[in-house]
């Protein structure tokens, strides 16, 4: 019963929830990263390169029987070549590059410069402890008195 009881307060703990949330916003993100990086960067890439279309390069590690080079990858593919596509993997290192530059500046460059005006703030004067208002009492008392 200790078992199920310290599972149950790990499973509805609070950072638990947040991590579960993070993970499904970080999905979103990484759909949206992944339009942005095949939709938009890679035919500026491509333009600037005179045309290149980066999704359909790939090196035919085996000819099969109605292989011809240059045919597109899904023809390719249904021949049964194996292929390396490196144009996919252009487009998704260029992808891991947005969002490590997207996490870089929100998470270290932001959150960084937050706790360091965190810091920059004066700290208050702590609370006088119980002896020191004692003493000052009997200060104010002294001077009535005199």
């Amino acid at each position: 019963m200790k078992l199920v009881k310290e599972f149950k307060d790990f499973a509805f703990k609070g950072n638990l929830i947040d991590m579960a949330v993070g993970i499904i916003i970080g999905g979103a993100f990484g759909t949206v990263m992944k339009s942005l990086v095949d939709d938009i960067f890679m035919p500026v890439l491509g333009l600037i390169t005179g045309g290149v279309d980066f999704s359909d390069k790939y090196i035919a590690l085996s000819k099969p029987e109605g292989f011809t080079p240059g045919m597109p990858i899904e023809a390719a593919e249904k021949t049964g070549a194996a292929l390396l596509t490196y144009g996919n993997f252009i487009s998704s290192l260029i992808a891991f590059l947005l969002v490590a530059l997207a996490i870089f500046i929100v998470i270290i460059k932001l959150l960084g410069s937050l706790n360091k005006k965190e810091e920059e703030a004066p700290a208050k004067d702590p609370e006088p402890t119980n002896e020191e208002k004692m003493l000052e009492l009997l200060g104010q008392i002294r001077d009535k008195i005199s």
